[in-house]
């Protein structure tokens, strides 16, 4: 398939202003090869009043945004549509209240819901394992802690950061909250994350231990001048650096305010933008998480907050703490 999207805002503007052009423009996203009916594998419908598609084989009537994130949406998709450039086009992202000033939203709550449906779509299925030689550490997100060694910790979250060393650069990344730092939790994240027959580099920690078993290669790398705290950063420099930026990131632009079970998606997000950092093209940007979009599997509001039906929404103001 031609990767087809729109360079510029004005040309995104002109040609999704219509339900129906941004409608076909999902179909195309969602069925490159052609019309599938979920219901009987019929491969031919029609459209239908109110954007509905009727199967030619069985009847069956559905529409190009069901089992999508956009499922039940009340809001028009040309809407939607200017809220994905807007959040692709933000070198360091967007907050809900950025979303809702843009685009004139009467609720926050929307802007807050939409963001965190589009964070599920920035993990492409199947999505190829990082590969080669690849640096693995953990860090540590939030707030101070006193009397705390090692790699225990009471209120931070952990977070697993796998990283390909390109030359002296940095390739692809991987991120991760993990509930701890036991042997299994650390070989479960490289399995999900690495490609076998790659070259895994960590520090001395022991439960790092067996990776050899598991079909990778373990390069181990002792930290002897445990009192310089330059060592592990020159060490594992590009985890490092990674966990600097994502702290900083999420400082920044999020002004540090994620709770943890809310993290992991923010941490989508920063992969996904760190991945096309390179990338030229707002539109291309737009094109890939929009084609992502449309495979992920719907987000009601209750799995986004975590609660019941009577979870109060988060507050103005401050991303993704309720």
């Amino acid at each position: 398939m031609v990767e087809d999207y729109p360079r510029t805002i004005v040309e995104l503007e002109q040609r999704f202003s219509s339900e129906e052009a941004c409608r076909a423009y999902l179909f195309q996203l969602r069925w490159p090869e052609g019309f599938v009916c979920p219901h009987c594998d019929g491969r031919t419908a029609w459209w239908a009043s109110r954007g509905r598609l009727v199967c030619r084989q069985c009847r069956y009537q559905g529409s190009v945004t069901a089992g999508t994130i956009f499922q039940d949406t009340r809001k028009p998709l040309v809407l939607w549509f200017r809220a994905i450039w807007y959040v692709v086009s933000q070198k360091n992202g967007a907050s809900a209240v950025n979303i809702q000033q843009v685009l004139g939203l009467g609720s926050y709550l929307t802007a807050w819901t939409w963001l965190h449906k589009l964070r599920r779509a920035m993990v492409r299925p199947g999505r190829e394992r990082l590969h080669g030689r690849v640096e693995v550490d953990e860090a540590y997100v939030g707030g101070e802690e006193k009397n705390v060694d090692g790699r225990h910790t009471e209120r931070k979250s952990i977070v697993l950061v796998a990283a390909e060393e390109d030359r002296t650069g940095i390739g692809r990344i991987r991120l991760a909250r993990i509930p701890d730092c036991k042997k299994r939790t650390l070989h479960q994240f490289i399995q999900d994350a690495v490609e076998k027959g790659s070259t895994v580099h960590t520090d001395g920690y022991p439960a790092y231990g067996g990776l050899d078993k598991l079909g990778y290669r373990h390069d181990a790398t002792a930290l002897i001048r445990q009192k310089d705290p330059a060592a592990a950063s020159q060490l594992l420099p590009r985890v490092h650096r990674i966990a600097s930026l994502l702290k900083r990131w999420l400082l920044g632009t999020h002004q540090g305010a994620v709770r943890p079970k809310h993290l992991d998606y923010y941490l989508d997000e920063f992969a996904f933008r760190f991945n096309r950092r390179t990338s030229r093209s707002r539109g291309k940007l737009f094109y890939r998480l929009l084609q992502q979009a449309v495979q992920v599997d719907p987000a009601p509001y209750q799995s986004l907050v975590g609660g019941s039906a009577n979870q109060q929404p988060p507050s103005i103001g401050v991303d993704g703490v309720n």
